[in-house]
């Protein structure tokens, strides 16, 4: 019987999970390649075949996934499986309609058939949107189990943006762990807050074996969920944060409803900054779709060790890159802090922007005047360590959870945001997870 050519269109995270739980072994399908986007330069790659399996000898190509009516024409596909995350209902039709105007069906996966299984208590933190709140979830999440004498390892979603076989299964507790793994800034900003909570993190590219690793020194597992994906390991406990700054998002966005429907909790994040209205609305979508899901009510506050000097300066202000690129904010912690703190000018980014930075601005037509901490790799941190160097201001606001400093070489001070998440009223986090059977 002749193999079903497939290609698999991803963002260097979910396509390879659900090659590796669906197709590596399965004979009934060909994957002929696999499209990229979302992430700069991680198309040009190859799949190797140490990961490929034995129906792959000579590993799976990786595109860009601007060709891909032309693969599609190419190689005879017959199916193509759309596997990334923070997109649209609606552009995500576009793509559809693509793929079957060139003759191919088109495919989403689900949790039956990505999902792995543990022998561990899986606690899963995912969110509607990217920049929804979901990274200080999981930190009070593994803090709350840390002091109720759980071992805690949280696992995150992948970011394999260099070395496919180097990355498969790596783990992080020590911040000479990001360095010998050549983390990007995007990868420090997931880890080094777990680090600094004394928390074990493992990610990488085969889950199966990630798992099989974290079991070994966990009671309890985190999935700590980027990219408003949904989780690779069947949950016990699956907490999702919605954004009242984005009202309808967790509507709109894939697979960001699917997670509010999987939902046993749902966070109400921002409620501190977010319009009244809004926030009914998020409420009414919530009680609508999955009216059986716990409320928690949140706010993020924003604390800085030295306010005093932003107040009167001109300010750059730095955020975390995929919150404002394909999360669509226009602003983070960074621009709140320094327009509480009293700056007296922020300024714009954008003529000083070299390289992919640059770029970055073109391709996000939305952002102004903040600077995303763009750093995919060595070439763009020191395009990003050149804009900030040419930006005629006083300060540089951080809104980055990660000291910057580590890994690139500012000219002018850095004033960091830290922020964290706090509920408010009842039942708050620690209340659900102490009544949950550990």
């Amino acid at each position: 019987m002749e193999r079903i050519k497939t290609i698999i269109m991803g963002a260097a995270g979910r396509d390879f999970h659900v090659f590796n739980t669906y197709f590596r072994d399965n004979d009934s399908y060909e994957v002929v390649a696999f499209t990229a986007n979302q992430i700069p330069n991680i198309e040009g790659r190859k799949y190797p075949p140490s990961l490929a399996g034995g129906l792959y000898p000579n590993g799976i190509s990786i595109y860009p996934e601007t060709e891909l009516e032309e693969l599609i024409r190419e190689k005879n596909v017959k199916q193509v499986v759309f596997a990334y995350s923070d997109i649209s209902h609606e552009d995500i039709m576009h793509k559809a309609s693509i793929v079957l105007s060139s003759g191919a069906d088109f495919r989403l996966m689900g949790p039956k058939n990505t999902c792995l299984k543990s022998s561990k208590t899986v606690i899963s933190v995912c969110a509607a949107r990217t920049g929804a709140g979901k990274s200080q979830t999981t930190r009070k999440v593994c803090r709350i189990l840390k002091d109720m004498g759980k071992r805690v390892v949280a696992i995150r979603h992948p970011m394999p943006y260099g070395d496919l076989e180097k990355q498969v299964c790596q783990r992080f507790a020590s911040y000479e762990d990001l360095d010998f793994h050549n983390c990007t800034i995007e990868e420090r900003e997931e880890y080094e807050p777990h680090i600094d909570d004394g928390i074990v993190v493992y990610a990488g590219v085969d889950y199966e074996k990630i798992l099989a690793e974290a079991e070994k020194e966990a009671d309890v597992i985190v999935w700590d969920g980027g990219n408003n994906d949904f989780p690779f390991y069947f949950s016990d406990l699956h907490i999702v944060v919605v954004d009242p700054h984005r009202p309808g998002h967790e509507l709109n966005y894939h697979p960001g409803e699917t997670n509010l429907r999987m939902a046993h909790i749902v966070i109400i994040n921002k409620i501190d900054t977010a319009n009244i209205d809004d926030i009914n609305k998020v409420r009414e979508n919530i009680e609508n779709v999955n009216p059986e899901a716990i409320v928690i009510e949140a706010a993020s506050p924003i604390f800085v060790a030295e306010p005093e000097k932003i107040c009167g300066k001109r300010v750059l202000v730095i955020e975390d890159g995929p919150t404002l690129t394909h999360g669509g904010m226009t602003f983070g912690a960074g621009y709140m802090a320094a327009k509480k703190f009293g700056a007296r000018e922020i300024v714009d980014a954008r003529p000083y922007a070299t390289g992919s930075i640059k770029d970055t601005y073109k391709k996000y037509a939305h952002l102004s005047t903040v600077l995303p901490a763009m750093g995919y790799g060595e070439k763009q941190m020191q395009e990003l360590e050149e804009t900030i160097n040419r930006i005629d201001c006083d300060i540089v606001v951080s809104g980055t959870p990660i000291d910057l400093t580590r890994v690139i070489k500012p000219n002018k001070p850095i004033v960091r945001v830290r922020y964290s998440l706090q509920e408010i009223g009842l039942p708050t986090l620690a209340d659900v997870l102490k009544n949950l059977e550990l």
